[in-house]
């Protein structure tokens, strides 16, 4: 007999982005290894902050894909940078959440998304029990990645967000966590508290690789969420393009201001195509030298997934955001590192970039790496057996 799975998240797919693609990936992966999978998940709303259409006007919305069973529940959708607004978007949410859990049998196998700690706390507070094993996936440090990225201050709020925080790992059964990071802080409040290191590995068919044909130019490239974290908007403002592309996919909150930016300065070659799929993009990427991954300020316990699927396409890349992730680049020789934070040091790293070192082989052996060590099924094996 199945077990029974709920999945509690934020995000999931039609939303673009790492958080749905992660926890997308792992119901699909349980459902297809003998488990019984349902997942909560608000409206889809991200990241444009409005009801997707086909779900509008709608209190709540349950659909089947892939044999997963997917209740939408209601939520005040926003992503405006008001504070008050947003803190209302996940209030509505874990509302419905707690409507939810009222009127419906939940199985004993819970796993909750962290952040939004608002919403973790919800599922954690109310459904906590005995008999239920209540498993925490945690891919950011919240409040720290707040404080760090300058969204929060050390106030009152921020020691409240801290109590939350700790309550929600006081009361999982089991923690996962992106990054070693994530895991070490976890235990340095609670040193017998179960954890599993559950990094974002991608689960698709690696592309036939092709070497790409050089334009003159070394052409960069940036996929995915165009927020403040990323600090896309001061990457195209601080390059130095005398040797470079830069091509932009994405959508998010600075996108007006890297329009504008592309807009005002026609001279530079700079190259916004807007948002596609994951599927549309994968093909794309492949013509590309190499990718960018930046992060404005270096976050604690963040991991990018962007390395670990980069990879898998055999994507040769530049990481610009400090922390774990230097590790990861380094210790697979998946590509170059500048200091996190250095315009004029990233600026340097680009222009001793060869063209002649991006190798179709180079390519071929950074794909190799991500089949043999970012293996999502073997990692999944690893995770079925303790929970």
């Amino acid at each position: 007999m199945k077990k029974e799975v709920l999945i509690i998240t934020s995000y999931f797919p039609p939303e673009i982005g790492a958080a749905s693609n992660r926890i997308f990936q792992l119901a699909n992966g349980l459902q297809q290894n003998d488990f019984n999978v349902s997942v909560l998940t608000p409206l889809p709303n991200y990241p444009t902050g409005k009801i997707f259409d086909g779900y509008k006007v709608k209190f709540r919305h349950v659909s089947e894909e892939k044999n997963i069973t997917i209740h939408r529940l209601w939520i005040y959708a926003s992503n405006s940078k008001n504070k008050l607004l947003r803190l209302i978007a996940m209030l509505s949410y874990s509302c419905s959440l707690i409507w939810f859990f009222m009127w419906n049998k939940i199985p004993k196998t819970v796993i909750v998304q962290s952040p939004p700690l608002l919403v973790a706390f919800t599922s954690m507070f109310f459904l906590r029990n005995k008999k239920r094993n209540l498993i925490l996936n945690v891919s950011d440090l919240w409040p720290i990645a707040g404080l760090e990225l300058g969204a929060l201050k050390k106030n009152f709020s921020y020691k409240m967000l801290e109590k939350i925080e700790r309550f929600n790992y006081k009361n999982a059964n089991l923690i996962l966590g992106q990054s070693e990071e994530i895991l070490t802080h976890v235990i340095s409040m609670f040193p017998n508290k179960k954890t599993f290191l559950y990094r974002n590995y991608p689960d698709f068919q690696p592309p036939q690789l092709q070497q790409v044909t050089s334009s003159g130019k070394l052409k960069i490239v940036y996929a995915g969420l165009l927020g403040i974290a990323q600090g896309i908007y001061k990457l195209c403002t601080a390059l130095d393009y005398s040797t470079i592309e830069l091509h932009i996919y994405g959508s998010g909150a600075e996108q007006s201001l890297i329009e504008d930016f592309v807009y005002q300065h026609p001279e530079l070659p700079i190259f916004f195509h807007g948002r596609v799929t994951r599927d549309e993009l994968h093909p794309l990427l492949l013509k590309y030298d190499i990718a960018i991954i930046p992060l404005l300020n270096r976050i604690y316990g963040s991991v990018p997934s962007k390395i670990f699927e980069y990879a898998r396409l055999g994507m040769p890349m530049l990481y610009f955001g400090g922390g774990e992730g230097e590790n990861v680049i380094e210790n697979n020789n998946l590509g170059w590192i500048a200091t996190s934070g250095d315009y004029g040091d990233l600026n340097r790293v680009i222009s001793n970039i060869k063209m002649e070192s991006l190798t179709l082989e180079r390519r071929q052996n950074i794909q190799d790496v991500a089949v043999d060590n970012f293996n999502f099924k073997k990692q999944l094996e690893l995770l079925k057996a303790i929970i």
